[in-house]
């Protein structure tokens, strides 16, 4: 397991803690008011007196909701992180390692890109140490070692299509909960009223809303990440034509 990936867990693990003290203290709040008024005041100054009330109006599914959101909101923050450290100018990376192949310098071209970062100097780092035993082989290097960080590119895309999927899905379960108790509302007073059912239909759709203002933002910087992506997968087959060039004049 990777630090990176420890931090996230460990922020996960945090803000899972975070939200159950949260819940706890609001179902406290139901034997003591004054307990939980401390902590109505604070989520209030932090978010907002209508942020609050949004969320409390929304029921219980804004709770499940939450969580999406942070565990989402983690793996976008960790992945924008990865991408952007993975990202190097090219042409500057290729200007000083093509001239060292070109030399037959493959000792220093090899130096070079472990000191580099990012998944095209790995590729050329691992091409460059079989320079001895041929083009072949040097090729076939770089092409198993670029599936390598090829699967290191796609981590949390995973991640983020969950919380893509399970925000509208909580919110579609908190609409259909909302109408189920405004349904219930109307068979207990026996005659359609719309102050009755008002409740229930409005937590219908603020469950709604709030699972589709989690997905939209999360599909976004999806849609991103898969561009940075697909940019590096360009990057190292540009490299990897470059070295072979190279080593085929040399």
């Amino acid at each position: 397991m990777t630090k990176k990936t420890t931090w996230i867990l460990l922020l996960i693990m945090a803000m899972t803690m975070l939200c159950t003290v949260l819940l706890a203290q609001e179902a406290a709040a139901e034997v003591a008011e004054n307990a939980a008024g401390g902590t109505r005041n604070l989520a209030e100054f932090v978010f907002g007196s209508g942020m609050v009330k949004w969320f409390k109006d929304g029921g219980w599914a804004m709770w499940p909701i939450l969580l999406v959101t942070i565990y989402g909101l983690a793996y976008i923050i960790w992945k924008f992180i990865t991408l952007i450290h993975a990202k190097i100018n090219l042409n500057n990376f290729l200007g000083r390692i093509i001239p060292l192949i070109q030399d037959k310098k493959y000792k220093e071209a090899v130096d070079l890109a472990s000191k580099t970062r990012g998944p095209v100097a790995a590729i050329l780092h691992a091409g460059l140490l079989k320079v001895e035993n041929g083009v072949d082989a040097v090729e076939k290097t770089m092409e198993n070692a670029a599936m390598i960080e090829m699967s290191y590119l796609e981590k949390g895309f995973i991640e983020l299509s969950t919380t893509i999927t399970l925000a509208p899905m909580l919110g579609f379960l908190g609409t259909v909960s909302g109408m189920i108790s405004a349904f219930d509302a109307i068979a207990a007073a026996r005659a359609v009223d719309a102050t009755i059912v008002a409740s229930g239909i409005k937590i219908a759709l603020i469950t709604t809303q709030a699972g589709l203002i989690v997905a939209i933002p999360v599909q976004f910087f999806n849609n991103i990440f898969t561009t940075m992506v697909d940019g590096l997968v360009i990057d190292m087959q540009r490299a990897s034509e470059r070295v072979i060039e190279a080593l085929i004049e040399s």
